[in-house]
């Protein structure tokens, strides 16, 4: 089973979800793509070479996932903390084979030239051209939040020639020198500019055959990084895709779903909290209740979730299904208060699996529940007209392994866990 999408303009859609992590500056990973490029065509590099920089650029923070994290690394111009994002981010990608090839780079892309010239090849050169955008765009980003760019470009290209010799390639570093004398390079880093080009860069790639096994993938990917977010949500979105696919399943007949439906349900599972990613961590990690300023603020993740997702040529459903995630029959949901048929089947059994692992996960403010309790809860729910109930149905029919699937636990210490009342 497949469907007709491009997996590099997924990869590409997706990579939005790495930049919420800045918050408030949205196009970090973009930015050092497009720079990468940039150096790269003024050293004559062929056009294979710059579409990889452009793709590991997008892509060099994927091991990050804190707001926390993020914001140290845009503080401190040459952190020595900084290795272990790398390291996390080189070992996911290396566990996805269409973009493993991203892995060695980026796992290196914050050693400096120094460590790297004794063995430099084409792996430590990408890897130190990130280094190099990644720089220059932290230093462009404080003057871009000041509105000061252009005025402030002197500084930054004294500073990073400053560095020539030891942090970076000093070939590369002439390259910048050289390619940013151009008022243009440094205007095509603000936020117009940037959206322009990746809508340049969608427009040209065609839709291709893309087997549902190799979007899995790179949806558990993407899902690792949100569900590192915090240490209460390890896990969450493959459970909720677990769970999200046995229930579609489930209701195949009843519902009139077929395997597709359920492939995308999956998929749909995996995704659905791309948006948490803008989320400061001291928000989801908070041990008392929300105010309302940051139950506004949670709110918001799924329509972030809905933007990323819809870019992608293919996904309509999954995009629908995963960001209707908090929306109830009733219409008192978020954030779009659908009601009715507007909802699809899809997205509530996505609602009733998100909320069902959740209950049975460990939080900030609450031990992991037991399976029965989790099913009274989800009858209060159905009672209140919030869940459909024939997916109730389904649940209470099935406790055991639905609770298995949202502990991912194996069968055997499943069953005992799972047991009611």
């Amino acid at each position: 089973m497949s469907l007709f999408v491009n997996l590099r303009s997924v990869v590409h859609a997706l990579s939005d979800s790495l930049d919420l992590v800045g918050i408030n500056d949205v196009h970090h990973g973009k930015r050092v793509g497009i720079m990468a490029v940039d150096i790269l065509r003024t050293l004559g590099r062929s056009g294979e070479e710059q579409a990889m920089a452009f793709d590991a650029g997008l892509l060099h923070d994927i091991g990050v996932s804190s707001s926390d994290l993020h914001r140290q690394l845009v503080e401190d111009f040459d952190w020595e903390g900084s290795q272990g994002h790398a390291e996390y981010g080189a070992h996911m990608l290396a566990g996805f084979p269409p973009l493993a090839h991203l892995a060695p780079p980026i796992r290196l892309h914050h050693t400096h030239w120094t460590e790297l010239r004794d063995r430099y090849g084409s792996t430590e050169r990408m890897a130190n051209l990130l280094f190099l955008a990644d720089r220059i765009d932290v230093l462009a980003a404080v003057a871009m939040q000041e509105d000061r760019l252009l005025e402030k470009v002197p500084v930054i290209r004294e500073q990073i020639a400053g560095h020539a010799g030891d942090m970076f390639d000093p070939d590369l570093v002439a390259a910048f020198l050289d390619v940013s004398r151009k008022e243009s390079f440094w205007l095509a880093l603000e936020s117009g500019p940037v959206l322009d080009y990746m809508e340049h860069v969608s427009r040209d790639a065609p839709q291709t055959e893309t087997s549902l096994e190799v979007l899995q993938g790179v949806a558990t990917l993407f899902s690792h990084v949100v569900d590192a977010k915090s240490r209460f949500t390890v896990e969450h979105s493959e459970g909720v895709a677990r769970i999200a696919r046995y229930l579609g399943g489930l209701l195949t007949e009843s519902r009139h779903l077929d395997a597709e439906d359920c492939a995308k349900l999956e998929l749909a599972g995996y995704l659905h909290d791309l948006g948490k990613l803008r989320i400061p961590d001291a928000i989801l990690d908070k041990p008392g209740p929300l105010d309302e300023r940051e139950r506004r603020l949670i709110a918001s993740h799924a329509y972030e979730t809905f933007r990323i997702l819809s870019r992608i040529p293919g996904f309509e459903d999954i995009a629908r299904w995963a960001a209707f995630h908090h929306e109830t029959p009733d219409g008192e949901g978020y954030p779009f208060h659908l009601k009715g048929d507007e909802l699809p089947i899809q997205a509530r059994i996505l609602r009733a699996a998100d909320i069902f692992q959740a209950l049975a996960q460990e939080r900030p403010y609450r031990s992991a529940l037991p399976a029965h309790v989790v099913l009274a809860h989800m009858r209060q729910i159905a009672d209140k007209g919030k869940l459909d109930r024939d997916i109730y149905d389904a649940i209470a029919g099935h406790l055991q392994e639905v609770y298995r699937l949202a502990r991912s636990l194996p069968p055997e210490t499943g069953r005992p866990a799972a047991q009611s009342d």
